[in-house]
Parts: structure tokens; sequence; C-alpha cells
């Protein structure tokens, strides 16, 4: 079973370098040429004096995982890991991600096939499940950080455009001067919506698409009061800093809320890690006191139901503390 376990990772390896590099030598010069003049990156004679920036319409390599696409595409699975990524701030590739998880996958699962003791080489299985769920809790991550971000550069964000508009400034105008002033991700997210809305996409579209760009509260009621200022009329700068006052109002509550929360999310945290803890260390003390649960039909049962209890447990306490503001 390890052999060929091996002997597949090794193959299903193989065939993936040789289509990668398969597909990176059927790209063409020409159509690399019209796709950067589409696309508007620059080329590669001038690339050493202009700095790098990131084309607004990014195309998606169709060549590379064509049959990894398709299934993900079949389970409604290829969307939502596109934008998963997209708000990650990454420039992975559906496809890329996808083979990740499952070349760690593999590989976890083979060494837990091996270096396993008989009785407890069915935990291979989980070993590898969270193994290939690195990549995913990786980009979820990434996405945490960078929404954290966004909304800490927000409130200032809308002071300056209601700034800039009570100079004289445009609404639009404003956006182009915030990916100049501003860092990423806010600079980058500003711009693209800028630059979309100046492409001919009208403004409320724009705004929309930044608004399911960027999962935030905040960020919805920024295009609510945009889109109803400009369908009812009103002095758009007030509603700005009225807004950024709201929002930096809710990070201070955001903050006690936490601080108070603390001893619960510990508390939860704590029940959760001290059976697993007992287990390890039984498991180092006397493993065979654990081979009822590998060996015996009712330990199998009896060790699902403490998992799966567990993980109810731990999600009831995380509800608890985790008050949305």
């Amino acid at each position: 079973m390890a052999g060929f376990l091996l002997i597949f990772l090794l193959v299903w390896g193989g065939v993936l370098a040789a289509w990668l590099l398969f597909a990176r030598s059927a790209r063409s010069a020409g159509a690399d040429k019209i796709a950067s003049r589409v696309l508007g990156a620059p080329e590669k004679k001038k690339a050493r004096s202009h700095s790098a920036r990131a084309p607004l319409i990014s195309v998606e390599d169709q060549t590379t995982g064509k049959w990894v696409l398709r299934l993900m595409r079949r389970f409604q699975l290829h969307d939502r890991l596109q934008r998963l990524i997209e708000q990650a701030g990454l420039k992975w590739k559906v496809a890329r991600l996808v083979h990740l998880c499952l070349a760690l996958f593999l590989a976890a699962f083979w060494l837990g096939w091996l270096l396993l003791p008989g009785h407890y080489r069915a935990a291979a299985f989980l070993v590898g499940a969270a193994a290939g769920s690195v990549p995913l809790l990786y980009v979820a991550s990434k996405r945490r950080a960078r929404l954290r971000k966004f909304e800490e550069q927000f409130p200032d964000s809308l002071e300056f455009m209601a700034r800039s508009m009570r100079a004289g400034h445009a609404f639009s105008v404003s956006l182009e001067m915030l990916h100049r002033e501003f860092q990423e991700p806010l600079a980058g997210e500003f711009r693209r919506a800028f630059e979309e809305h100046n492409l001919g996409m009208p403004l409320d579209v724009a705004l929309q698409k930044l608004g399911q760009r960027v999962p935030s509260l905040d960020v919805h009621f920024f295009v609510s009061a945009v889109l109803l200022q400009k369908r009812t009329g009103g002095n758009l700068a007030e509603i700005l800093d009225k807004l950024a006052y709201v929002i930096r109002e809710r990070f201070k509550l955001r903050g006690k809320i936490r601080a108070i929360s603390a001893h619960g999310r510990m508390t939860g945290l704590a029940l959760t890690m001290i059976p697993i803890g007992v287990a390890a260390m039984m498991f180092v003390v006397n493993p065979e006191y654990l081979t009822f649960f590998v060996k015996e039909e009712v330990g199998n049962l009896m060790l699902v139901g403490a998992i799966v209890l567990q993980i109810i447990g731990y999600m009831i306490i995380r509800k608890i503390v985790n008050i949305e503001v």
C-alpha cells in the first residue's frame, strides 16, 4: 500500500510538472504581445524604466489544471475559491491552490501510513486532511489580515475624500487621489474601482463590485450612502465625515467587547485543548490503553462521538463570545 501511494505521488507530480512546462512553452510571443496590449501590461523592454503595476483585467489561464477547473466548476467551488484568493490579495490560480492541497494531502497521508503503528494507520487520513487544509488556512489567514488592514485605513480614506470634495474635486477624482495617497490594500481596491469607472462602467456598478470584493459592513455602508446621495441629493462630504465617525466608534466598542470576552475565548480554547493533551499523554505513557478506541467498533463510535461533541462545544463557545458590532 505504501509503495503504491509513493508511486502514485511520483507519477502525479511528474505529469503535473510536464504539463506545466508544456503549457508555458505553448504560449507564443504574439499572443503575449496582444495580451499585454489588451491588459495594459508593460512590455519587457520597458519593464526596467517603469514601476511594476498590476493589470486592471486579469485573464485566467485555462491550460493549467484544465481538469481541476472543470471539476471545481461542476461542484460550484471555482468562483468561491477565486473570490477567496482575490480577497486575500494573492496572485494564485485556483488550479494551483487545489494542486497544492492535493499534494500535501498525499504526502502527509503516505508519511502517516509509514510512521504510524498498524492499529493507528487509519489516522493517516486525518493527518493528510490536516496537511491538505494548510493552504486553505493560509489563504483565509491572509484574507482576514488584508480585510483588517483595509478596515483600519478606511475611516481615514473617508475623511480624505470629504476634504477633497470640500476643496472642489469631484467624487471620481477623489477616488483617483486615494490610490496615490494611501497604501495597499485600500489603494489597490479604490484604484480598481476608479479605473473601472474611467473605462465606462457606471459608478454605482463599480462601487457595488467594490463591496463584493471587500466583504465589510463599513464598505457596504459607504456604497449605500454614496448611491443614496446620488439618487436623492445632499452633502456627500458631510455624510462621509459622519460615516467615518461612526466607523471609529464601532472600532472602539469592538475593542472593549473583545477585552471583556477575552476570558470566554481563553476558556473555550482551554476546554478544547485539555482532551487533546490528555490523549497525547496517554498515547506516550500507555499506548495500549488507547487501542480500544481503534480496534473495537464501540471504541470507534465513542471516539467519533467525542470528536464531534468537542467540535460542537467549541463552536458554541465561539458563537457566544463572538459579538458582532
